[in-house]
């Protein structure tokens, strides 16, 4: 036993602020191990409670992130209190560096307060398409830090959390997947505005991604220099890829006023020449 306790207490570090021994080396490996442990059972209870619906999928990375983060400091600071290191001491001995790198790291604190305000807000969430920046894209990604967005185009974007909380964000899926668009046609004058609203109405209802549950509208919205001016008002989930479905309804209501004999106008002026003889 004399023995035993001669090997745990030899000293692998010995300086004048800090002594480590083999029995401290083994404090910190258990300490390390039950660490691990409860990271373990905090991802598979959340995990499980992402299966039974009680967490947003989306949730699960942030908030397993903040677990981490929290046991990992507190594991910390029982390691640094095992080894003898007053937290106390140490904090205020490293006030002035804390000041010095304090503005280095404001945004990286503002962007994980971000996180953990759209993670219990609801604000954003995965699959939800948003505007920031007059860019629109689909969530695919919400972190602690930083949160992903896939734009229209197809290109991914790392966007701090602290950008979609500080500024102007237009969310399209907050209350309603549904989101109305609209199509500006134009057609001569003589034209029968019953036939063009009637037209119009049937190539809307003929695309699949205009909804079926809010009936598409026509508006007359007035009479043009050139042409009669309607307005197209249809209703689509489709939000993060509606400029194709309003390029195939353009298609669409081309070739039906071609097979309805409307037709859409351009610009023309009328010139009257006077000839006058002096």
């Amino acid at each position: 036993m004399k023995s035993l306790k001669i090997f745990l207490e030899f000293k692998i570090i010995d300086f004048s602020f800090v002594e480590v021994t083999i029995f401290d080396v083994i404090r910190i490996l258990i300490l390390i191990l039950l660490v691990s442990w409860f990271l373990n059972i905090a991802k598979r209870f959340i995990k499980r409670k992402e299966k039974e619906n009680i967490i947003d999928k989306g949730k699960v990375k942030v908030l397993y992130q903040i677990i981490k983060y929290l046991i990992i400091i507190i594991a910390l600071f029982i390691a640094l209190d095992s080894l003898g290191v007053k937290i106390s001491i140490l904090l205020a001995s490293s006030a002035a560096l804390f000041v010095g790198i304090g503005l280095g790291i404001q945004q990286i604190f503002g962007d994980i307060m971000s996180g953990i305000i759209l993670l219990f807000g609801g604000a954003v969430k995965i699959g939800d398409v948003i505007e920031v920046d007059k860019i629109v894209g689909k969530v695919t990604e919400v972190g602690i830090r930083t949160s992903r967005v896939v734009t229209i185009d197809d290109i991914d974007m790392i966007i701090p959390n602290s950008k979609l909380t500080s500024q102007n964000l237009v969310n399209w899926s907050y209350n309603n997947n549904l989101t109305r668009f609209s199509i500006k046609v134009n057609v001569q004058y003589g034209s029968d505005v019953e036939k063009v609203r009637r037209v119009l109405i049937e190539s809307a209802n003929t695309h699949p991604h205009v909804s079926k549950f809010k009936n598409p509208l026509v508006q007359f919205t007035d009479f043009g220099d050139h042409s009669l001016c309607f307005e197209l008002l249809f209703w689509s989930e489709n939000m993060f890829r509606v400029e194709y479905v309003m390029s195939d309804l353009r298609f669409i209501i081309d070739k039906k006023f071609r097979e309805n004999n409307i037709i859409m106008p351009f610009p023309q002026h009328d010139i009257h020449i006077i000839n006058k003889t002096i």
